[in-house]
């Protein structure tokens, strides 16, 4: 029976070192792209087909994965814009260019503190040697389990957790920027599209309780910052209509917006998302609404979408999240010394896009 060829026989015949053949395949940033196209080329003619998988995560304790846990059921990550642009990031990551990308979805019984995470989730169970946690809700109990069992964990947006690496931005400013367009352009019936301020299907009017009681902390700072800019200028909660959408897709938004729609003294809306925003654009303008001219609207986010609709927005950094996520990841995996340095908190800037979505409204014109 023929002997396998071996990593030693590609490093023999390519005239180099053992470990550059493993750089090759493991740590390409290690070596030059010559080097590692040439011991490619030499492994291909010798018929080498690369390192054992199963016996290198024995040996090195790896898996050769890590996951990202979003915030809700699996489809949203290929459907959702800003997530998309984050999974882009990820993957512009050279360090991470060799190893699988896993996906988790929300388990909502475990946001709700109605399951066993340590036996529930998959993201815990040794399939992946690290983990990004995407905006999931405050005490989310997988990411504490991962960490208790020595997972690296780096959290975008949320929730915040002391001593874990931290990428987002600064929600509630950013909010008081976008809802302070609005009050400056002359708007005072106002009125918010939230996404979701928990997990539990609930969807409707936002009641002061409600509020207080959200779990999502990026929607919570989204209004808490509206609500701030409103205070400025005399408007309280009671003086803003509210509409929580209860998800994250369009449907859930053309849902708030015929809600939303329903109150006709409002001038303008701010939405905590632009998918949200983008929905209450379409619905208004199918009711015969005109946007800007009866009603301004400005979103959250600045997807792809948002400047082909003119729409107002608050720019931020999505695909730059994602680099920033996957770097930060993968110097936590590249040994222990890193784990135990200064633990990061990267927070990238905004800014306001004004469109042609907002404008003063009629009386102040």
């Amino acid at each position: 029976m023929k002997r396998a060829v071996s990593m030693k026989d590609v490093a023999l015949a390519a005239g180099v070192s053992q470990p550059a053949v493993s750089y090759a395949y493991n740590k390409p940033s290690e070596i030059s792209e010559a080097q590692r196209e040439h011991i490619f080329a030499v492994a291909k003619k010798l018929g080498y087909p690369g390192p054992n998988v199963r016996g290198r995560s024995l040996r090195s304790g790896r898996v050769g994965a890590v996951g990202l846990m979003i915030m809700d059921e699996l489809p949203y990550a290929f459907a959702d814009p800003a997530t998309t642009c984050l999974l882009r990031g990820i993957g512009e990551i050279s360090e991470l260019a060799n190893v699988a990308l896993a996906l988790f979805p929300l388990q909502k019984d475990l946001a709700n503190h109605a399951g066993d995470a340590a036996n529930g989730s998959l993201a815990v169970r040794g399939f992946v040697d690290g983990l990004i946690a995407y905006s999931l809700p405050d005490h989310y109990p997988v990411i504490e389990v991962a960490r208790r069992q020595g997972i690296p964990v780096v959290i975008v947006d949320a929730p915040i957790i002391d001593k874990v690496p931290f990428v987002g931005i600064d929600d509630l400013q950013s909010a008081i920027v976008q809802m302070r367009h609005l009050v400056e352009l002359g708007h005072r019936r106002i009125g918010i599209v939230a996404d979701r301020l928990r997990p539990d299907g609930v969807r409707g009017i936002v009641s002061r309780q409600r509020f207080q009681e959200a779990t999502e902390n990026v929607v919570r700072a989204r209004i808490d910052g509206y609500l701030r800019a409103a205070e400025a200028v005399g408007l309280g909660f009671d003086d803003l209509l509210i509409v929580e959408a209860g998800g994250f897709d369009r449907a859930s938004g053309i849902w708030a917006a015929e809600q939303m729609l329903q109150h006709t003294g409002l001038t303008a809306v701010a939405a905590t998302s632009d998918v949200m925003a983008l929905a209450l654009v379409q619905a208004a303008r199918e009711r015969g609404v005109a946007v800007p001219d009866r009603l301004s609207v400005a979103g959250f986010d600045d997807i792809p979408e948002a400047a082909g609709a003119g729409l107002t927005t608050i720019r931020q950094p999505l695909i730059e999240k994602g680099r920033q996520a996957a770097q930060l990841l993968s110097e936590l995996l590249s040994g222990p010394a890193a784990r135990k340095s200064r633990v990061p908190r990267v927070l990238l800037p905004t800014e306001l896009v004004v469109r042609s979505t907002t404008q003063a409204p009629a009386a102040a014109r």
